[in-house]
């Protein structure tokens, strides 16, 4: 059965070289050729972000990293800064994990504005400031590169959570203590990486960290890896051959091009939806470069919508919990194109027209 081409904000599509990459032989996980599999991937994950900072590539969701950095950076204190459920979640994951965790709370469809975290925070209380870079659920972007300056001021490390926007958006990592990724959004793989980009002070603070535990752990990590470029565990090897085909993909494709593809998709939609009569529901100047979250201030079916797309072969999402039916979510992220955008829309405006909605 054919499946659906996939616009939601995870997973997204993976292009058949990619796909076919994970047909490769498996290999052993203490061999010379995942020395060279391992070591490479690290490099043009260095090369692809232009960073000298250290970077970890894990078998999880990006949630375990999420988790693993506030193991990893925080004795007691952690401030977080949400606007949606992913930021809600970390939050509660500092909170599971026996944190001090404060919440620095945006509405929903609101960004969390550096005032708002410069209002909470005192110098040398906390340790961590934790934010979500891209709030998938609505289609938010925060301000991160303002909040970290405010949070090493006040003597925080600061990370970010970049799970839906790393690999498409234009973030400068070097601004950050760690940004948490994973494989199965922007970068347009399969779900199962997730990736942590982390500083020198991170690791420094993470050695004098108690109760890290164990396969999270930044030291562990990267002691393996300086040994022999390898895993402390056995890693997913036919994923780690996917994500070394795609990074060739986005290094040919260089990441500010990749990030004016994004912009140009971005705009197709915003500009569709409000022609069509529609709100954006996260706010001005603080909309995501990779997924645009839609009010449905027209009342339409968001259910029945995506059950005719899929008759057409194509998804999009309804809203993120509480949000469903009252938006819905068209991702344009990885390696979707304009035209992939356009053909998408014009099928909605097709079954809306054929609804009399417009």
């Amino acid at each position: 059965m054919e499946m659906p081409k996939l616009f939601i904000p995870g997973p997204t599509e993976v292009p058949d070289e990619v796909r076919l990459a994970m047909a490769q032989p498996v290999i052993g996980h203490r061999t010379k050729d995942m020395t060279e599999l391992y070591g490479g991937i690290v490099e043009k994950l260095q090369k692809l972000f232009n960073t000298n900072h250290y970077v970890m590539v894990i078998t999880s969701s990006g949630t375990g990293v999420m988790e693993g950095t506030v193991r990893n950076l925080v004795n007691r204190t952690v401030l977080h800064g949400a606007c949606g459920a992913f930021g809600k979640r970390w939050y509660q994951i500092s909170q599971a994990n026996g944190k001090e965790a404060d919440l620095v709370w945006a509405d929903w469809g609101k960004a969390v504005k550096p005032d708002m975290i410069a209002e909470k925070i005192v110098k040398g209380k906390y340790e961590l400031v934790a934010v979500t870079h891209n709030e998938t659920s609505t289609g938010v972007r925060n301000p991160t590169d303002e909040i970290a300056k405010i949070a090493h001021e006040n003597d925080a490390l600061v990370a970010i959570d970049a799970v839906s926007s790393l690999g498409g958006d234009m973030i400068d990592v070097n601004k950050y203590d760690v940004v948490v990724s994973s494989s199965q959004k922007a970068f347009a793989l399969p779900p199962g990486l997730a990736f942590a980009i982390v500083s020198e002070a991170a690791m420094e603070k993470t050695k004098s960290v108690e109760g890290r535990g164990y396969y999270f752990d930044f030291v562990t990590l990267l002691k393996r890896y300086e040994k022999n470029k390898q895993h402390p565990t056995t890693p997913a090897v036919s994923l780690l051959y996917a994500l070394d085909v795609q990074l060739d993909r986005m290094l040919k494709e260089g990441m500010q091009a990749r990030y004016e593809r994004h912009v140009k998709m971005m705009k197709i939609v915003q500009e569709w939806a409000k022609k069509r009569g529609f709100a954006l529901f996260a706010e001005e100047g603080y909309r995501s470069v990779t997924v645009t979250t839609v009010e449905n201030t027209l009342g339409i079916s968001v259910k029945e919508l995506n059950d005719e797309l899929v008759k057409r072969g194509m998804r999009i999402s309804n809203g993120y919990g509480d949000l469903k039916e009252k938006t819905f979510r068209i991702a344009h992220m990885g390696e979707l194109t304009p035209a992939d955008i356009r053909g998408l829309l014009g099928e909605i405006d097709e079954i809306l027209e054929a609804k009399g909605v417009y």
